[in-house]
């Protein structure tokens, strides 16, 4: 966010609930128009009035007022100083992993989403950089694992794909305590069930794409802190990578969080139906599932069950991604996770019998349907 913006100091809406925070959003509407719906700025740069009057706009590389909106309503909803828009939940990655300096050292979730593996493994180690991944459920063992040279912990809570989870407000102590820094991946669980922030955390990242937008219609992603001094370095990222997210699609992030307040209890409420009905299925060999939210991952008897299900299925589609509207089902060994080693694969119990699902919102009894008719 621009603090020189002619809105910067926007109520935050601290006086709302939830509910109401996902649909007002930041400003509620525009503030020059009135427009409800918050205008789609689609432009490459600003008017000057003159010589020395700005709006507080240059540039849409620098600063847009969709994409700004899009900012103020994550912070609000993650109750963070400030947060940041980018182009994918990659994009967010890199610049939370920009913070590095050569020969620093990260802890993260030993069952980690491929493309974070990626960035540090083929980007980042390159650069000098280190990465031990441990079992953030263990305490001890990532206590152990910290060095002189530790910066930060980036935890996924829970995991991608087997679905762990770690203790947020533990590991932040831990992380304060060495003076590093704590970032959560909050993209399954969101703000709705889930804000790291206020559980001790420094930073969360989103991939937007998934359960913030909602639609499967735009790739996204977020950045929030809890210290403003952190902002320059995000600010910066965006400049110069010219990474920020465009106006259009942080129109559509910013309409789909309004009924996140919705859609998050019908994904909970449909997994855990569907968590019930694969417990009792003879070819579900292994379940996992955090307990809440709407991702599953379970392991099946036999590569013939695995073919059957992907070829069979009628509803339910075979594609990657996660937390829209529609039930999706992955295969993780060659779609999220094809970039992590295959020995590191064989270790979490991510096989080739292995599959992961979010489930959509669809009736929760044309899900079951579509697995038993795919299964059997």
């Amino acid at each position: 966010m621009t603090e020189d913006c002619f809105y910067a100091n926007y109520d935050r809406k601290d006086y709302l609930h939830f509910d109401s925070k996902v649909v007002h959003g930041g400003l509620g509407c525009e503030p020059v128009t009135g427009a409800v719906s918050f205008p789609i700025f689609q432009t490459a740069t600003f008017y000057h009035r003159s010589f020395d009057i700005s709006t507080g706009y240059n540039y849409s590389r620098l600063q847009n007022p969709t994409r700004q909106e899009l900012e103020r309503t994550m912070a609000i909803l993650e109750e963070g100083a400030d947060a940041f828009a980018f182009s994918s939940g990659q994009a967010a990655n890199m610049a939370v992993f920009g913070l590095l300096k050569n020969n620093e050292h990260v802890i993260l979730s030993d069952d980690i989403y491929g493309g974070t593996f990626r960035i540090c493994q083929d980007i980042f180690s390159n650069l000098g950089c280190e990465f031990t991944y441990v079992d953030m459920a263990d305490l001890e063992a990532v206590e152990a694992a910290i060095r002189p040279e530790t910066r930060m912990f980036f935890v996924e809570t829970p995991t991608n794909p087997m679905m762990k989870v770690a203790d947020i407000t533990k590991l932040a102590e831990i992380a304060h305590k060495h003076g590093l820094l704590l970032i959560v991946d909050n993209t399954f669980m969101t703000p709705y069930f889930q804000r790291p922030l206020t559980m001790g955390a420094d930073i969360v990242v989103h991939s937007a794409t998934k359960y913030l937008s909602g639609h499967n219609d735009v790739i996204a992603g977020i950045v929030v802190i809890k210290d403003p001094g952190l902002t320059e370095h995000f600010q910066m990222q965006i400049k110069s990578r010219g990474n920020g997210l465009a106006p259009f699609d942080s129109w559509l992030v910013i309409r789909g969080i309004k009924t996140l307040s919705l859609r998050m209890p019908r994904h909970d409420q449909n997994a855990k139906k569907v968590v019930e009905w694969l417990k009792t299925q003879p070819k579900v060999s292994k379940l996992n599932y955090a307990g809440v939210g709407g991702m599953i991952s379970f392991e099946l008897d036999s590569m013939e069950t695995v073919r059957r299900l992907f070829n069979d299925l009628k509803m339910i589609l075979f594609a990657e991604s996660l937390g829209g509207t529609e039930t999706l089902i992955t295969y993780p060994i060659t779609q999220t996770h094809e970039s992590t080693p295959p020995d590191v694969r064989e270790k979490l119990g991510i096989n080739e019998r292995f599959v992961r699902i979010s489930i959509g919102i669809e009736d929760p009894d044309d899900i079951i349907a579509d697995l038993k008719q795919a299964l059997e």
